[in-house]
Formats: C-alpha cells, sequence, structure tokens
C-alpha cells in the first residue's frame, strides 16, 4: 500500500513513516487487548489517509533532519568529486598511489601507450608518404606507411579503452559513495532522524490512532420514543347565539291582562 503523499514529505521518507505508523498499530492494538472496533488495515488506512496532518505535527524535527541530511551528502558528493580530480591529474601525470604495484604500471601504460604510439604514427606516416613522393618510390616508403598506420590504430585504441576505463571507474567511485553516505548517515544525522521518528510516533500517529478508535467505538442506543396515546377530542365551547323563544302572543282578557 502506498501512502499519500504530504506536502513537505519527501518520497525517500516514506518508508520510515510507514515503519513508524507500523509501531503505533501494534502498541495501540495492544492497549485494546483485542477489544477493538477497527482492525489494523482500517486504521492504517485512516492514517495514511491523514498523513497531511499527522505530519504537520513534527515539522520542526523533519526539518531540522532534512537539512542535516542534505548537508551530509552534498559533502560527500563534493568528496567524491574532488576524488576523482585526483585521480584524473595523477592519470594525466603517469603516477598513482602505489606506482610500484600492478596498477600503477597499468595507469602508466594507459597515459603512455597513446602518446608513444601517436609519435610513432606521425613519425612513420611522414616518413612513408615523403619518400612515395619521390620517383622512383623507394621499396621502404610502403612499409612506413603501413607501420604508420598500424601505429596510428593502437593510439586509436588506447584512447578509447582509457577513456572507457576513467568513466567506469569514476562512475564506480560516485556511486558507491552516494550509496555509503546514505547508508551509513553520519551521527548527527542519524540522531535527527531518531528525533523526527520518535516525535512522529509520540506525538502524531500514536494521539491519531487512539482518537480514531474512540470515534469508533459505539455508544448507547437512544432510548425509543413512546408513541401517543388516543385522547378524547377536547370539548369545543358552542359559538354563535341561541335561538330566541319565540311564543304566539295571547289572547288578551276583559280586565287587560293576557292569558
Amino acid at each position: 500500500m502506498h501512502m499519500n503523499s504530504a506536502p513537505h514529505l519527501l518520497t525517500e521518507d516514506r518508508a520510515d513513516f510507514e515503519h513508524v505508523l507500523g509501531d503505533a498499530l501494534r502498541i495501540v492494538l495492544d492497549e485494546r487487548d483485542g477489544g477493538s472496533p477497527l482492525n489494523a488495515e482500517q486504521l492504517r488506512t485512516k492514517a495514511l489517509a491523514a498523513a497531511d496532518a499527522i505530519t504537520a505535527m513534527v515539522t520542526q524535527e523533519y526539518d531540522s533532519y532534512v537539512t542535516l541530511r542534505a548537508g551530509a551528502r552534498e559533502a560527500a558528493r563534493e568528496s567524491v568529486r574532488s576524488r576523482e580530480r585526483r585521480a584524473f591529474g595523477y592519470a594525466a601525470l603517469g603516477v598513482a598511489d602505489g606506482a610500484g604495484s600492478g596498477a600503477g604500471i597499468a595507469a602508466v601504460m594507459a597515459v603512455l601507450t597513446p602518446l608513444l604510439a601517436g609519435a610513432a604514427a606521425v613519425i612513420f606516416l611522414l616518413i612513408g608518404y615523403i619518400l612515395g613522393a619521390v620517383s622512383p618510390e623507394p621499396g621502404i616508403a610502403h612499409p612506413l606507411r603501413t607501420a604508420g598506420w598500424f601505429f596510428a590504430a593502437v593510439a586509436a585504441a588506447a584512447v578509447l579503452l582509457g577513456g572507457v576505463g576513467l568513466l567506469l571507474t569514476a562512475l564506480r567511485d560516485s556511486s558507491s559513495a552516494v550509496r555509503d553516505a546514505a547508508e551509513a548517515l553520519p551521527p548527527e544525522v542519524a540522531a535527527a532522524r531518531a528525533a523526527w521518528r520518535e516525535a512522529l510516533l509520540a506525538r502524531g500517529l500514536l494521539p491519531f490512532l487512539t482518537d480514531a478508535l474512540d470515534r469508533a467505538v459505539p455508544g448507547p442506543a437512544p432510548a425509543p420514543t413512546p408513541a401517543p396515546t388516543p385522547t378524547s377530542a377536547p370539548h369545543l365551547p358552542r359559538l354563535g347565539y341561541s335561538r330566541p323563544d319565540f311564543t304566539s302572543p295571547q289572547t288578551p282578557t276583559a280586565d287587560g291582562r293576557t292569558d
């Protein structure tokens, strides 16, 4: 699984992030003792998705580590360049460390062979063609020209082989020096790396994973809402006016009263 890249996290440091994440997962899950609502893969996915926020918690330690590492690598590259310039100077002068050894003799021969062969080629060709201009041509002119071209081919082959050898040596020394610098970090760079990883574990990953587990714990189920009980319809007051009680007029009696 590949990690989502954080803006300030270099690609070469993703392996360190995932390694510390593995340690944090073991610590958190061991504390839960199998009672975790999320498994390790689910927690890993959450942490990788939130890598930006997690690594931002330890920016100071990470920036210090990257700065020291860049300085150490630049010093290693400068050492390699200095070694290459020194080796080239030795080859040009025809000397090398341990001149009495086989490597020293080979270096001397690699420098002298094209020089001597080139000089011989120029001399033989020059004399051969000068003699070829004489009439009648001397019998030695043709062998001199043949020898001249032979030495010219030897000089060209020596130059080609010497260049290839120097190139291969430079590439080997450069790659080995850079690899050694990456594998064997200086003490201050190794200390800065360890400080970053410890801070990433303590202040970044452990709090994040613990919070993710706490949020995933299901809470108590809410109590069911009781259904409303049916009630009788409220008594509504009677609106309007009551009808007046009209009666027919009574027949008046003789004394003026009505019945």
